[in-house]
């Protein structure tokens, strides 16, 4: 009896993590679709969502041009100089994806050494030193799969290791619980534990050598 309550549980979770990410896109896309539809007085359906991802795209280009940032740039200072205004605009922009990736704690993807030393978590920093101490990095560790949750680390820059990994494929990572993992994640793993090796072995020949009369 127990064997079954166990498979009935472990199919209605695997069913419901499926069903999850699916429903969601799909309530997003129903209420993009809808929105635009009211928006622009559209009667057939689905031409809504059409509309709103071309929007996003126009929007995409316009702020990636040069036109763009310095429209971005003008808003930036001038938001950042209304005293009403300053702290809540500071507070989300060192949060906020930035168009090139380069801002906000998500810009870099980064892996870190866990409590024992024996393990790597992922993790998300600037990996900018904090203020007063330039050894010093933040980085914030996301649970999996709710990614809005996680634990902030102060650690020394020499153990935060970058990797060449968009933070939206980070993202998509943590909300698979590790279902997804690409491939170019486990290259950079295999070359860092290479790297480890050769470095560890050639310090023992070193020492070796030095042993020798």
């Amino acid at each position: 009896m127990g064997r079954i309550q166990s498979h009935v549980r472990n199919k209605l979770v695997a069913g419901a993590l499926a069903a999850i990410p699916v429903a969601v896109t799909a309530f997003i896309l129903w209420y993009l679709d809808a929105k635009a539809r009211a928006l622009f007085d559209i009667r057939y359906p689905v031409l809504g969502l059409v509309v709103s991802i071309g929007g996003l795209y126009v929007l995409g280009l316009f702020v990636t041009s040069l036109i763009g940032r310095w429209i971005l740039s003008v808003t930036d200072t001038l938001l950042g100089h209304i005293p009403g205004l300053r702290a809540l605009y500071q507070s989300w922009k060192q949060m906020a994806f930035s168009p090139e990736g380069d801002e906000g704690i998500f810009a870099r993807v980064v892996l870190i050494p866990d409590e024992t030393g024996r393990m790597q978590m992922m993790g998300f920093s600037t990996r900018k030193p904090i203020d007063g101490d330039p050894e010093t990095v933040c980085v914030f560790v996301p649970g999996s799969p709710n990614p809005t949750t996680g634990r902030l680390y102060f650690v020394p820059s020499r153990e935060c290791v970058t990797l060449d990994l968009p933070a939206r494929v980070a993202f998509k990572m943590l909300i698979s619980g590790g279902n997804y993992v690409p491939e170019e994640v486990g290259k950079q793993l295999a070359g860092r534990r290479s790297a480890i090796n050769r470095a560890t072995l050639g310090g023992g020949a070193t020492s070796g050598h030095a042993r020798e009369p």
